[in-house]
């Protein structure tokens, strides 16, 4: 029997987004059979994908994504102990393997995702070329961006995104353990868009 380890972030009209990004809008229609909602927000809220359009003007959209990397085994690297970004050396300790599916926990998930950090923790541009350099599947982070709010340094979306990395952000790792799990992250299918919230679980046998 295998856990289920939900670490997808609810979305609500209190569901914190990156600042500048829209926020949740549900407005709820009662019918006189049925209830539907009207449902407006960004398309990187709460825990989602991005994909090459993210960065890339040319790059493909979220329907063009290979599921097949989206869902898989997948390893959990506990990096709570990092203080500002995660660095290459962080990452070498860790035996990264190509074609791997990439998780990292850090104090993000700790702090927890009611209000916005402009402290979080992020992935160093060396580092992400790291990793391109290893050939993962995918790479996921807990907060909203994988880059330094404001930095220059652009390499953690592009160096990734470039290489055929899918990156999953807004990833709640709070009741997640370092270790080996299976991963499953289903974007919505929206055509040709540059990112998409998703629904994404751990399982743990």
């Amino acid at each position: 029997m295998e856990k289920i380890i939900d670490i997808s972030l609810p979305i609500d009209e209190k569901t914190v987004v990156y600042p500048g990004n829209p926020k949740v809008n549900i407005k709820t229609i009662y019918g006189k059979t049925s209830t539907y909602s009207e449902i407006k927000f960004g398309s990187h809220t709460a825990t989602h994908i991005d994909v090459p359009k993210h960065v890339f003007k040319k790059g493909f959209g979220v329907d063009k994504i290979d599921l097949k990397k989206v869902i898989g085994e997948c390893r959990v690297f506990d990096m709570t102990r990092v203080k500002e970004s995660i660095k290459v050396e962080d990452l070498e300790k860790e035996n990264i393997k190509k074609g791997e599916r990439i998780l990292v926990k850090t104090k993000n998930s700790l702090l927890g995702f009611k209000k916005f950090y402009d402290n979080y923790i992020y992935l160093d541009g060396d580092a992400a070329e790291f990793l391109a350099q290893k050939k993962i599947s995918l790479f996921g982070i807990d907060y909203f961006s994988v880059k330094k709010r404001g930095g220059k340094d652009t390499r953690p979306h592009t160096e990734l995104l470039k290489n055929g990395i899918v990156i999953f952000e807004g990833l709640d790792l709070s009741k997640a353990k370092a270790g080996k799990y299976f991963f499953i992250g289903l974007p919505l299918k929206f055509t040709n868009l540059d990112g998409s919230p998703a629904r994404v679980i751990l399982l743990k046998t």
